[in-house]
């Protein structure tokens, strides 16, 4: 049945794509002579192009963050909740470009590309990539399309790390940054996940050390491992005790070792549909990218001087029960803002959905959203 596209969406897009052949050198020390970025836009763009928002994704993210595609898609983009005529990031004034990252698995260059000097596809020759490398392919981005100065940068966790870091490396491009459930660097404890996240991928005897395409497989087995890992990471205890509880998949204990609780069917249920729509060496690098992200090493690990690069004005968002980026996470990064003189304002929301209630409706937040951004609205004036 063809979906009724609510008032508030902003209807059907389509995704376009950048071809960029000015070379960019990674952090690694690699360099891509050409790339393609995906992206979508939402909104128009005013006349000196002073309303531009640019939405960070998180690991597993895309440039689909709004709308649809067509009218038989089950469900819109990723962050529609906040994005579109009347919400949060108000379709109805602002222009918002969302893009699929360099190394991403969603149409912009990365581990499923073509490597022009092979012929064959890149897999785990692709070469590892950063937020700070993300950053400035999405600088070349706003170069494109002639923004000069984003009105804001936003995103929630991995996307909140690049909004960071756009306001650290590229001050004077910014007047915003919204950094929501994200941290200034990982604690050991999120590292081990990723790492156990990987090790599950890399066990899988599909894997074949990363040139599965090549051997027409997929490591199903371990990259659903990863999800699950993951996918309970995401959620608090109160979440999942509310959503699933100790209920029983058919009503009664099998006394085995398959399905007995709704829980281990959801996971599963997850678990199979991830693997058929991501990458699994794409998984392998985004997760690293998480994992070296940490800006204050430039600065001596003092995160105060890392701050003090800041110019833009920033809005950092916690929630209580998040305790893979913890509120004590984000005080981290106002207190160094603080203490650097950065203009920011911190809001920590009850919620009991854990790390993913960046991506939802909830009342408290998304009214702290909305209020932020109506005030960069009457700040910036439409021209």
């Amino acid at each position: 049945m063809p979906v009724i596209i609510p008032a508030d969406s902003v209807g059907l897009v389509s995704p376009q794509t950048l071809h960029i052949d000015t070379p960019i050198t990674l952090d690694c020390g690699r360099t891509l002579a050409s790339y393609d970025l995906v992206y979508e836009t939402y909104g128009k763009l005013n006349t000196d192009k002073s309303n531009a928002v640019l939405i960070c994704h998180a690991l597993s993210g895309d440039h689909h963050a709004a709308g649809y595609h067509d009218m038989d898609d089950k469900k819109p983009g990723w962050w529609d909740t906040a994005i579109g005529p009347g919400k949060a990031i108000d379709t109805n004034y602002f222009f918002v470009v969302s893009l699929n990252n360099l190394g991403g698995c969603k149409g912009s260059t990365g581990p499923t590309s073509i490597n022009p000097e092979t012929g064959k596809i890149y897999g785990p020759d692709f070469p590892i990539v950063t937020v700070s490398d993300w950053v400035e392919s999405q600088s070349v981005l706003a170069d494109h399309l002639a923004i000069q100065q984003w009105a804001a940068v936003v995103g929630g966790s991995l996307g909140g790390m690049q909004a960071m870091q756009w306001a650290i490396s590229q001050p004077e491009r910014l007047r915003h940054a919204l950094i929501i459930a994200a941290a200034p660097k990982l604690s050991a404890q999120n590292i081990a996940f990723n790492e156990v996240a990987r090790t599950a991928i890399k066990s899988d005897p599909d894997f074949h050390d990363g040139h599965y395409t090549a051997h027409n497989t997929l490591p199903r087995h371990g990259l659903g491992l990863a999800r699950m890992l993951g996918h309970i990471t995401y959620l608090s205890d109160v979440a999942m005790g509310e959503k699933f509880g100790r209920a029983l998949r058919n009503d009664t204990i099998n006394y085995g070792y398959d399905v007995d609780f709704q829980i281990e069917s959801y996971l599963r249920y997850q678990s199979e549909n991830f693997v058929d729509r991501f990458d699994a060496n794409t998984y392998l690098l985004m997760t690293k990218a998480l994992d070296y992200f940490d800006p204050a090493k430039e600065f001596n690990d003092d995160l105060t001087a890392t701050m003090a690069q800041i110019k833009a004005k920033c809005l950092v968002v916690s929630f209580s029960t998040d305790w893979r980026f913890s509120p004590e996470r984000s005080n981290e990064i106002v207190n160094a803002m603080l203490n650097a003189g950065t203009d920011v304002t911190y809001a920590e929301i009850e919620a009991h959905q854990g790390h993913d209630a960046f991506l939802m409706s909830i009342g408290r937040y998304i009214d702290i959203f909305q209020t932020y951004m109506q005030k960069i609205a009457a700040e910036d004036g439409d021209s």
